[in-house]
């Protein structure tokens, strides 16, 4: 019984971080231990908020991710069921670390393939060393790299997902917004296609927390939300904008030296266009530690995958008249087409050619 026990562990496990693909035994290990451990370490809530021994800030950010989590199944039709139910403190800033590439010379990532998740465009690792060593070895291979912190994942409903210290002391705003994009992967995944499904999980995000702060927040926490949205639509279209540039790039035939001289220009040209943005929004300086990367394909890539299809998942929540419910029905049967089937019905939507909303 155990050894079956430990079998699964280790299947789940890395499926779940198989959310950045793997062939190797190794990384197969750290997956299943590294979930293991983060399970290990939650605690149902209520045993949580009754220990004396908690902080009495951490109770009050509990007590809010509680009636987060409940908002989340009643108004939004998220899962009901044991995620983020409980909560662990993990003692790290991040709970796994995600790894980006891209060719030199490629506007598209690197991908990983797994028998269950699919291909996906990022590998990720719980130890912040092993997955800067991973990134080393790409880029002694010639890529581009990109190595962030992820405060959150989803294990797909194969795990109950704890709520973590990782990100229990954001604003209330981006506690909501991890939370309902994360339920968001239990509900509709698309193996094989991380834009899909990142791009599915931030359109029901941004509509949760807008309608949960217009109806639990305060007049300024929606302000910052709708600011926050906006300054976020102009880095994403500048982001976009720099991609498209290259991928022309990219397709002539140019020597090396030429290409990289081209392609330094180009990273020129969108550090210029952030500082025109800074001066639009009134000085915000919130993406300045990005801009201060040594920046590279794999950057722009992964702004890409959350946010590309965004549009036209919006466009679908609309058709559906705003019922969170049906939407997901809908972007359920979205994830069962064919992948050029999907692109195409996607990029329909986008362009405003209307949607089919099936219902409950």
């Amino acid at each position: 019984m155990r050894a079956r026990r430990w079998l699964r562990w280790l299947a789940l496990g890395a499926a779940c971080a198989a959310l950045a693909g793997c062939s190797t035994v190794s990384y197969y290990w750290q997956a299943a231990l590294g979930q293991w451990q983060v399970h290990n370490a939650a605690r149902p809530l209520d045993v949580v908020l009754t220990d004396p021994a908690t902080d009495a800030r951490l109770r009050a950010r509990l007590e809010i991710a509680r009636g987060l989590r409940e908002y989340a199944s009643r108004a939004l039709a998220l899962p009901d069921n044991g995620s983020y139910r409980r909560y662990a403190d993990l003692k790290r800033p991040y709970v796994v670390w995600n790894v980006f590439a891209a060719a030199e010379f490629s506007a598209q990532p690197r991908q990983w393939c797994f028998p269950v998740a699919g291909c996906v465009t990022y590998k990720g690792w719980f130890d912040e060393a092993a997955a800067q060593r991973f990134a080393r070895q790409l880029a002694g291979e010639g890529h581009d790299v990109f190595v962030y912190g992820v405060p959150a994942y989803s294990t797909l409903g194969w795990f109950d997902d704890p709520l973590l210290n990782t990100f229990m002391h954001y604003p209330r705003a981006e506690v909501a917004r991890l939370v309902f994009h994360e339920l968001a992967h239990q509900v509709a995944y698309a193996p094989g296609d991380s834009t899909f499904n990142e791009s599915f999980a931030t359109a029901v995000e941004l509509d949760g927390v807008r309608r949960w702060l217009e109806r639990e927040g305060t007049a300024g926490e929606l302000a910052d939300f709708e600011a926050m949205r906006r300054r976020r639509e102009g880095f994403v279209a500048l982001v976009e904008g720099t991609r498209a540039r290259l991928a022309a790039l990219y397709a002539q035939a140019l020597e090396p030296s030429a290409m990289r001289e081209a392609k330094a220009h180009v990273f020129a040209e969108m550090r210029a266009g952030y500082e025109a943005l800074k001066r639009e929004w009134g000085g915000f300086s919130g993406y300045d530690r990005w801009f201060a990367q040594p920046l590279g394909n794999a950057h722009l890539a992964s702004v890409a995958v959350y946010t590309q299809q965004v549009p036209a998942f919006e466009a679908l929540l609309a058709a559906c008249g705003g019922e969170h419910g049906r939407f997901h029905a809908a972007a359920r049967r979205l994830a069962k087409l064919p992948e050029e089937g999907r692109a195409a019905a996607l990029a329909r939507l986008a362009a405003g050619g209307g949607a089919d909303c099936p219902g409950r």
